[in-house]
């Protein structure tokens, strides 16, 4: 087991899904020390920390409420002492048609961006907080390739709310760096989680690696390997950063 990670404590948000659970098992596997967050499935959650050995903290919260991310960041301090780096895993991605009714319309754009950004920019402030006090700190958000190169019409909150992550984290980068804080996106591609094999099941799995020049799907550990590097202590001038890992299907 790596120990490159040892002694540093973690949240993950969304750490039930896919790439989540990938990230905590990381994080583990290096030494450290996870707060897996979930919210409506506490069963994926348990399980996880199962596979980990116990090593690890459940923390609740419903991030699509307004108090829910300070009564995660509450929650995680009742479990450690001190807070060294956030991982905003949790996101939604909603289909959501232009014809579709008014109403419908607002409420898809409202959760999705209380979940995908406003969650994180809550979290953020209390992080900030935390970390100027310490003068060190971390915090990794999970952006998209549909930040970079835009998305599909049928599902418009997605992209836009991803591209506000790689916003944030850049001003947060400008502006706390001298602290001790430092921010950084990571903007995958397809990855082999449930969402892309519902679209496979659905168009195939040509379709999904069509513009792919591998041919194939990143998958979760791929990611969280990224993740973990860029928790690494010695990783400070990855501040403001935006790392692709898409198989070259988009290329800035």
């Amino acid at each position: 087991m790596g120990t490159s990670l040892e002694g540093i404590n973690v949240l993950v948000t969304g750490a039930s899904g896919g790439i989540g659970g990938a990230i905590v098992e990381e994080v583990v596997r290096q030494g450290g020390f996870p707060l897996i967050h979930f919210g409506g499935n506490p069963d994926a959650a348990e399980d996880l920390l199962e596979r980990i050995g116990g090593r690890g903290a459940l923390v609740q919260a419903d991030l699509s409420s307004r108090e829910g991310p300070r009564a995660l960041w509450e929650r995680c301090l009742q479990q450690v002492s001190r807070m060294d780096a956030v991982v905003h895993n949790a996101g939604v991605r909603t289909e959501i048609s232009i014809e579709s009714d008014w109403d419908e319309w607002h409420a898809a754009w409202g959760r999705e961006f209380q979940i995908n950004v406003q969650a994180a920019a809550d979290l953020n402030r209390l992080a900030i907080a935390h970390f100027s006090r310490r003068g060190a700190g971390k915090i990794i958000s999970m952006a998209s390739r549909a930040a970079q190169r835009g998305y599909s019409a049928d599902a418009l909150p997605y992209g836009v709310t991803k591209a506000a992550l790689i916003n944030m984290t850049k001003s947060i980068a400008r502006s706390f760096g001298a602290q001790g804080i430092v921010a950084a996106c990571i903007a995958p591609g397809w990855v082999r989680t449930e969402m892309a094999e519902e679209f496979i099941s659905k168009h195939g799995l040509e379709a999904a690696v069509q513009d792919i020049p591998l041919g194939d799907i990143a998958t979760p550990k791929e990611v969280a390997e990224l993740v973990a590097f860029c928790l690494q202590p010695s990783q400070r001038s990855i501040n403001g950063a935006t790392l692709d890992i898409n198989g070259g299907s988009y290329i800035r």
